[in-house]
């Protein structure tokens, strides 16, 4: 096993694809990251197409990145025998982003019947960080309790609520912010991170 951090990052079928692939592309640029293994949902891939009209499962890291990679990992949403799904393989922690709510109702109520929904259960269980970047709005009750619960059970609820003080020129810039602010989160501060200095 290689020295560095291995992460898990999932993609679901919520809005924000463009999140999605700005953090993919920070992990790949970030030397303290050795392995990122990544799961897209088949939800994920209907809103990739809409969004950043890309399409298909197939060298879906390389069409998110603009080139290949020999960190990023991509896994079938139904192999759950991973190696993300066992807690004896090593991990710094999982993102998901976007976290749609099917995918945070499966993680809080502990219903582990999709990759992405084991591995996060696996990384509460043993006590890693686990980062849920939900997106909805507005939130019913029912993802306001599926939220109380997985916080209770340890993950990080982060939503997609990007800032606005830095000025960011795009949807983009907005992203790639959002995203420094998830990586600092869990311990990988980014270089071109906005940092707000108040009145200095």
């Amino acid at each position: 096993m290689s020295s560095g951090w291995h992460l898990t990052v999932a993609m679901t079928g919520a809005s924000g694809s463009v999140f999605a692939r700005e953090l993919l592309i920070a992990l790949e640029a970030d030397e303290r990251v050795t392995r990122v293994h990544f799961v897209a949902s088949e939800n994920s891939l209907r809103v990739l197409a809409q969004e950043l009209e890309i399409s298909g499962r197939n060298q879906l890291v390389e069409k998110l990145l603009g080139a290949s990679s020999t960190k990023i990992h991509q896994l079938p949403e139904n192999d759950i025998g991973a190696p993300i799904a066992s807690g004896s393989y090593p991990s710094q922690g999982m993102i998901i982003l976007p976290c749609s709510m099917g995918t945070l109702a499966a993680i809080a109520n502990g219903l582990a019947d999709t990759l992405t929904a084991r591995a996060a259960d696996v990384t509460l269980k043993e006590r890693r960080p686990l980062v849920l970047c939900v997106r909805e709005t507005p939130f019913n009750r029912i993802h306001l309790r599926n939220m109380q619960l997985a916080s209770d059970a340890g993950a990080t609820i982060f939503p997609v609520i990007p800032a606005f003080y830095n000025r960011p020129v795009d949807s983009t810039e907005m992203a790639r912010q959002f995203v420094c602010r998830v990586l600092a989160h869990i311990g990988l501060p980014q270089k071109d991170a906005f940092v707000w200095k108040g009145d200095e």
